[in-house]
């Protein structure tokens, strides 16, 4: 699904008079979470899932046909974790 085909699912399932009721509260979720994870918080949306950030440590490795290596940098990732109830729901395909 990609965001055209989301922002139609989410007008319908919300109830939004326009699309772009429907994109400016699907942007405006995305940028709670993002501000929420920012800060350090694990968002947790109850039946849905959790957000939070976790370190990923640097990897070394080698450049394939040649003799260079590399190291990447530690760096904050975000995670999510589903929900029980959300597992539950996409086992049973059940909307």
């Amino acid at each position: 699904m990609n965001k055209v085909e989301f922002v139609k699912l989410v007008k319908e399932t919300g109830n939004y008079k326009s699309q772009d009721e429907a994109e400016a509260a699907i942007s405006a979720v995305s940028e709670a979470i993002t501000a929420g994870m920012i800060s350090g918080e694990t968002v947790n949306i109850v039946g849905f899932g959790a957000f939070h950030k976790t370190l990923q440590k640097g990897k070394s490795g080698k450049v394939p046909g040649t003799d260079k290596t590399y190291q990447t940098q530690d760096k904050m990732v975000p995670k999510f974790k589903a929900a029980k109830a959300l597992k539950e729901r996409i086992s049973t395909g059940k909307v």
